[in-house]
């Protein structure tokens, strides 16, 4: 065999009947390239002499007619082998074509030798943010032309383009980043490292470019100097004008609002409707003041935080130089001198040797340390929590000057903008009162902030965590009365965990009573999650499950039955806005009243009609009251099957995990491709997928209702599954309960039925966020039609939108129609 040729590449893809080892090759695509030309291709059907599966069909195209005209694998292998010896094989997911073509090859009397190159690891390395590595992925992220995807010669084409686009990467980064590389590709498949190795070969050793610095041999991103800031018009319109924006009448309004209320005494409470555009409309007027200091502004999710981050305030920084700074936890950040420690120890793992090169790569390119941008690290959430930053830069620290917590957290003192998430911003507030102290606060979502107020109240602890931990204990040597006392705990705790998953008893009084003993007999200091949840600030205690794809987890849960008062908790500030597209919870209650104001000012702007959707409620779905979960989810997986003639996106929307999973189950069974929260990724990774139209369907709960945005599709179908209300055994329904029983009001009509309305909304202003865009929502909980309490849902939603009751077939035909129009 001739000497392998390090310049020579044959780009190799492979269709065959099926993925397993019996498959049979229908297709051959070869692409040679030399010195980052293609010099030569090749492609062919192969008769397999099997009749093809409906699936194999629908994805390549091929038939079993024209595949019975094909020579078969033997008439072509001595071309193949000829293309290919002497050559590097590369492939995208080299392991599935190397092995097929050797084999057949083998059989025909040729042996393939070629070192081979899998482009999949090397996309994993050196494009580290992409939460997936298919070939259409890949193509669609880079901008590579992908045309008849599954057929072996375009697949080898775009996969060619992927290896030029791979050795242009690896060309601009530094050598001193390439070398620290080069110490774990090892760990690469078969001989992908080959491509590393050529690269580093041909760079010669210089100077780093402007864009990086190194600290501690390690290579950085520079961060971007901050720029003066631009001054903004005091016309609103100008502004808009300026951000080629068009002028919206609700989104002028409320700017308005938002300029008067600045100037009056107590928190401004506004309430205005979703698709306003609602962060231009309160940020352009108050950075336009400029008696308006800082401007701190907290959202409901890390997720809408970084969509904030990389849409509306990316612009603001682009036009008027507007600095602003994202503000999360410290764990969300990297740890460099933890990463150090991790390049340092040796691990066989090869997923983790992996990361160490992906983090490698990804430190030249982030300007954040933001751990979320690694879009696969929830593949190995273990070794990614050892990299966490703590917040404590400890003074032997290598990276004192670069740290990106510790960055962060100075740029945000001088930054104009801060934009955080309920959750971290009031931990920070509890820790650091001067966060927010003498500044504009904006608390956008402010009916989310109020329940993250609820739950930052609360304590919780896994009862798996606290077993663990008494195990742990016993096994060590004890003095009698402690093990008498563990065991005890062990007892009641296992006692607890089988009697909610039994039959959902919740702890008993007499049971926590025995463990409040038993904590406060033993001597040792351990258990002390265990204590802050049963301490007895709190009135209740309840066990939660959470459902996950592989394994479900129970809660401990206390919380205080007394609403904490949100102007006692923080600090005086300049002003206090609280936005929201419902501030007033029932004709009884406003969340203003909820979050313990006395003074403050509250604004409902008028609400605008939809023309551009349309809800349907299915009077052919069987109420979900009154048949089995498994049949209640079947009846929805038909549903969906069937809008997927419409081809347009779906977002199905769940309250339950645990329904959400089942439904996936049933989707997958009957080889329907989708997008699923918990199962696939984390939310802000499905939608962008979503987005880019890796799947048209996308089943999600939680942030999908409340924090995501889908304005990118034109068109868009939300499948509403059951009615959001509150489950009335929760601890805070029922403190809701006591509170407005109290004051003489009906909890249900009060507030259950008003925060239902309220979610709803919330889902149907998600997909429709622009003038153009159409969105069709079809709510399958029959009890809008059959309960007393529908008729007033029903009437609030048609405010906003045409609203119709009809079977499905009707309602499939009439969304087409809609969709259509256009």
């Amino acid at each position: 065999m001739e000497k392998t040729d390090l310049t020579r590449y044959a780009i190799v893809d492979l269709e065959a009947t099926s993925a397993s080892s019996l498959a049979k090759i229908i297709q051959v695509g070869i692409i040679i390239l030399e010195g980052g030309e293609i010099v030569d291709s090749f492609e062919t059907d192969i008769n397999p002499h099997e009749p093809l599966s409906e699936h194999i069909i629908a994805l390549t195209g091929l038939t079993d007619e024209r595949l019975a005209k094909a020579p078969e694998f033997s008439q072509v292998a001595k071309k193949i082998f000829e293309m290919i010896d002497g050559a590097v094989f590369v492939a995208h997911n080299v392991k599935f074509d190397a092995n097929f073509l050797a084999e057949e090859l083998f059989m025909e009397g040729y042996e393939l030798r070629s070192p081979l190159v899998d482009t999949v690891e090397l996309s994993q390395i050196f494009f580290p943010t992409l939460e997936r590595y298919t070939l259409e992925t890949l193509t669609l992220a880079l901008g590579i032309q992908l045309y008849d995807a599954h057929t072996a010669i375009a697949d080898a084409r775009a996969t060619a383009e992927l290896l030029l686009r791979l050795q242009d990467k690896i060309r601009s980064l530094p050598l001193q980043t390439l070398e620290k590389i080069l110490d774990f590709s090892d760990h690469l498949l078969f001989e992908t490292r080959l491509i590393i190795d050529e690269i580093y070969r041909e760079k010669k050793a210089e100077p780093l470019d402007d864009d990086f610095i190194e600290v501690a041999d390690l290579v950085l991103k520079k961060p971007k100097p901050l720029l003066a800031q631009h001054h903004l018009s005091q016309d609103f319109e100008t502004n808009l004008a300026l951000l080629d924006l068009d002028k919206r009448p609700q989104q002028q309004l409320f700017s308005e609002k938002v300029a008067q209320r600045f100037h009056e005494s107590g928190a401004a409470f506004i309430e205005a409707g979703t698709g306003i555009g609602k962060t231009f409309g309160y940020l352009l007027p108050l950075l336009a003041n400029p008696d308006v200091g800082q401007i701190v502004v907290t959202v409901p999710t890390k997720a809408l935080q970084d969509q904030m981050m990389s849409g509306d305030i990316k612009r603001l920084e682009e036009i008027f130089r507007v600095s602003a700074q994202s503000l999360k936890s410290p764990k969300n950040y990297i740890s460099l001198d933890k990463f150090v420690a991790s390049l340092a120890k040796k691990d066989d793992n090869r997923l983790i040797n992996r990361y160490k090169m992906q983090l490698l790569v990804w430190l030249c390119e982030t300007e954040t340390g933001d751990l979320d941008e690694i879009g696969q690290k929830q593949r190995f959430e273990a070794y990614f929590t050892q990299l966490q930053h703590d917040g404590d830069l400890g003074r032997k620290s290598l990276f004192t000057d670069v740290d990106f917590w510790e960055r962060h957290y100075q740029v945000a003192k001088s930054s104009r903008i801060v934009v955080t998430n309920h959750a971290y911003f009031l931990t920070r507030v509890q820790d650091d009162r001067a966060f927010v102290a003498g500044k504009t606060l904006v608390i956008d979502e402010a009916q989310k902030f109020f329940l993250n107020l609820e739950a930052f109240a609360n304590r919780t602890c896994s009862l798996k965590s606290l077993l663990d931990e008494v195990e742990q204990a016993l096994s060590n040597p004890q003095k009698t009365p402690d093990k008498r006392l563990l065991e005890g705990i062990q007892f009641e705790l296992n006692h607890l965990a089988q009697q909610f998953s039994e039959d959902g008893k919740q702890p008993e009084g007499e049971t926590l009573a025995r463990l409040r003993i038993y904590l406060s007999e033993l001597e040792q200091p351990i258990l002390f999650d265990l204590r802050r949840v049963l301490a007895k600030s709190f009135d209740q205690v309840w066990i939660e499950e959470e459902v996950y794809p592989d394994y479900r987890r129970l809660l401990l849960k206390s919380a205080s039955l007394d609403f904490i008062s949100l102007p006692k908790f923080l600090p005086e500030t300049q002003k206090t806005f609280l936005i929201s597209a419902t501030l007033q919870i029932g004709r009884q209650v406003t969340l203003g009243d909820l979050l313990g104001y006395e003074d403050y000012s509250l604004d409902r702007l008028p609400k605008s009609y939809e023309p551009g959707q349309q809800i349907f409620v299915d009077a052919s779905m069987p109420d979900l009251t009154e048949v089995s979960t498994r049949r209640y989810l079947y009846e929805m997986a038909e549903r969906i099957r069937e809008m997927q003639t419409l081809e347009r996106p779906l977002l199905v929307l769940f309250t339950s995990n645990k329904t959400m999973l089942a439904l996936s189950h049933i989707l997958e069974e009957w080889n329907i491709p989708h997008l699923c929260q918990h199962r696939n990724s984390l939310a802000a990774n499905l939608k962008r997928r979503f987005d880019r139209g890796e799947s048209q369907i996308l089943l999600g709960s939680g942030a999908f209702w409340e924090g995501m945005d889908f304005v990118q599709q034109n068109q868009v179908i939300t499948i509403i599954s059951r009615l959001p209300f509150d489950n009335p055994q929760s601890a805070f329904s029922q403190k809701m309960e006591s509170y407005l029983r109290e004051r003489g009001r009906d909890p249900f009509y009060a507030y259950n039925l008003p925060v239902a309305i309220l979610r709803l909304k919330q889902a149907l202003g998600r997909t429709q966020r622009r003038g153009n865009q159409q969105s069709a929502v079809l709510i399958l909980d029959k009890r809008l039609l059959t309960k007393s309490y529908g008729r007033d849902i029903l009437r609030s939603l048609s405010e906003q939108s045409d609203l119709k009751s009809q079977n499905f077939p009707e309602i499939l035909t009439e969304i087409g129609c809609f969709f259509d129009k256009v």
